[in-house]
């Protein structure tokens, strides 16, 4: 096995006394795994953030072996780092991207999408600046992995007109007629969905938060997986302490 491409760098766990075990996303190859050689060492640790955008080079013998990994970095997202809000984003993002993905299977349109995610998040720190980016990013990761939401027509009435909310039971949309007096029991759509203003209001963020995050938690990150959701919990309660 040899490849030599460019990736994001996901995550990075120590191993042995000085090395360490990367994961990171490629366009064509998926999540690719590899082993570090000094990858606590000072210079390295810099490299080895999730989030860099790095060119990768993998080498094994074998398929069955782990590969070394050589690295180069690209684009640091090291300034996130000292923006808690954006920081815990940049966390929670990469975080359910290396706990969902299978190894060795293409994304491009996740490696894209992530790839928008962390721009928005380099060039605002604001959450104004990169929310419908992340929102849009996990209903796109929820559809490629099989879990997707349809929110062009009503699942009640058939209708494409006026569409307010989703069935948390069946991830489809429900017109706000259909939805009458069932409100509660329904999650909001925000308006930026499916299309519509990239700076959304507070209470919009909240709830393209909450709509992505109830089907994530349930279809995707249930059970042994869960542990990433406590990123996603600390993203929200820092973004309800910004807004009050």
């Amino acid at each position: 096995m040899h490849l030599t491409t460019r990736a994001i760098l996901l995550s990075a766990r120590p191993h042995g006394e000085h090395g360490s075990v990367v994961r990171a996303l490629t366009r064509d190859d998926g999540v690719q795994p590899g082993y570090v050689r000094g990858g606590r060492s000072r210079s390295l640790r810099p490299v080895l953030q999730p989030g860099n955008i790095v060119m990768g080079e993998w080498r094994a013998r074998t398929a069955e072996q782990l590969p070394a990994l050589t690295l180069e970095l690209i684009d640091s997202a090291a300034a996130l780092h000292g923006e808690p809000l954006a920081a815990t984003a940049l966390d929670w993002i990469t975080a359910l991207t290396t706990a969902t993905l299978p190894e060795a299977q293409p994304y491009p349109r996740l490696y894209d999408g992530l790839t928008g995610v962390l721009a928005a998040l380099l060039a605002a720190p604001s959450a104004r600046g990169w929310s419908v980016a992340l929102v849009r990013y996990e209903l796109l990761l929820l559809g490629q992995l099989g879990f997707g939401l349809d929110l062009d027509h009503c699942v009640v009435t058939g209708t494409t007109d006026d569409l307010g909310y989703v069935s948390p039971r069946t991830g489809g949309a429900v017109s706000r007629d259909a939805a009458m007096g069932y409100e509660e029991r329904l999650l909001p759509i925000p308006a930026f969905l499916p299309g519509g203003a990239d700076t959304p209001d507070w209470s919009d963020i909240l709830a393209g938060l909450r709509l992505t995050g109830h089907f994530i938690a349930r279809d995707v990150l249930n059970d042994r997986r869960a542990a990433p959701l406590a990123a996603r919990d600390r993203l929200i309660d820092r973004i309800k302490r910004a807004v009050a």
